[in-house]
């Protein structure tokens, strides 16, 4: 109890921190080499890695669009043109892929693309392609009581209720971050999710007890014999993101619990409980969730704080290949693929440079 008050006062007044000018000046460097990199690997048809999963293109929009480059123009406009190509009748964005388990992950391309489209302009470009990609998205929120009530699978064509919180914190970003594209639907009959449903799916992914205590889950399907469900890194700072945008405050007590347990496994060095598996995305909701929780140095469990904007450029730039890019040598989540890996990273970095 003694170390929890410590952590709760100290969150209170937090100092704000900023990056040293050398840092600074690396990390813009890296930022240009980087897009440097993506714009050389963008194909023809304006799309990066797997053509069937345009959600992966639009990573790389994203963080495009967050820069605000001239020299990215170009390469914006054409992943523009292959993600709006890539709409289905549905609203979806994505590509079928007709046998295949999941198909072609209707929701989580969907809502990547959604918000990437947004971020680069789409509401005056293509503002019915949002509209409809938000009709798809509220569609696919499970409504049957139990389990899965208010939460987000893959596809919601699958033959059985399917939720994570993976999906779920996309969906809930998306949503959140696209609400202003309301505004021009003809009819001005909104369309938006049950966000009630999906506070309480969410909040139900966070432990609540425990060693464990604040932080989050990827699912609460049965573990295999022997197993135990237990939290980690990247889908704790999901979590922490995915109830801001619910609009719990950071002094909401699940907030500051999510945040006592991130400060109690406090790593750039890995995807804390994950070791190297999925550490792009990590760093990349790492930043993005800190961020919008307003937290300038974050409480350890130990004592002290840590500048966690200067940590985590460092822990960044050190990983960057020659060449501009970042690959993972763990391949789970599909992060060999560099155009994703580079992606995180740069999306992690436009939001620490967009503080300064």
């Amino acid at each position: 109890m003694r170390k929890l008050l410590f952590w709760l006062m100290a969150l209170v007044a937090l100092p704000v921190a900023a990056l040293t000018a050398e840092t600074k000046a690396e990390a813009q460097a890296a930022l240009d080499r980087g897009f440097a990199w993506l714009r050389g690997a963008q194909q023809a048809d304006g799309s990066w890695s797997d053509r069937r999963f345009p959600g992966m293109s639009a990573l790389a929009l994203w963080a495009m669009a967050n820069a605000d480059s001239d020299a990215n123009k170009d390469a914006i406009a054409k992943a523009e043109a292959y993600i709006v190509s890539c709409a289905q009748p549905d609203g979806g964005i994505y590509v079928p892929i007709p046998g295949r388990r999941g198909s072609g992950l209707g929701n989580y391309n969907t809502c990547l693309c959604l918000t990437a489209l947004h971020a680069a302009g789409g509401k005056e470009r293509h503002p019915q392609t949002l509209l409809n990609a938000r009709a798809y998205v509220a569609s696919t929120q499970i409504e049957t009581a139990g389990l899965h009530e208010g939460g987000f699978g893959y596809d919601k064509s699958s033959p059985r209720a399917y939720t994570d919180l993976n999906n779920t914190f996309y969906a809930v970003e998306a949503m959140r971050l696209t609400a202003d594209v309301e505004e021009v639907r003809p009819g001005g009959k909104r369309v938006d999710i049950d966000w009630d449903k999906a506070k309480r799916y969410i909040l139900s992914m966070q432990q609540a007890e425990g060693t464990d205590a604040g932080g989050f889950l990827y699912n609460r399907e049965t573990p295999r014999e022997g197993e135990t469900l237990r939290s980690y890194g990247s889908m704790t700072y999901a979590g922490l993101l995915a109830m801001l945008h619910c609009q719990l405050s950071r002094d909401d007590p699940r907030v500051r619990s999510a945040l006592q347990w991130l400060g109690k496994h406090w790593s750039t060095d890995e995807n804390a409980g994950q070791g190297n598996q999925g550490l792009y995305f990590y760093y990349d909701v790492l930043a993005r969730a800190l961020d919008a929780a307003q937290v300038d140095k974050l409480p350890l469990e130990g004592g002290g704080e840590v500048d966690w904007r200067e940590e985590l450029v460092r822990a960044i730039l050190k990983r960057q290949k020659p060449d501009g890019s970042w690959v993972n040598t763990s391949n789970r989540y599909w992060e060999g693929d560099p155009a994703l890996s580079t992606s995180y990273a740069l999306l992690a970095l436009t939001v620490v440079l967009e503080d300064e």
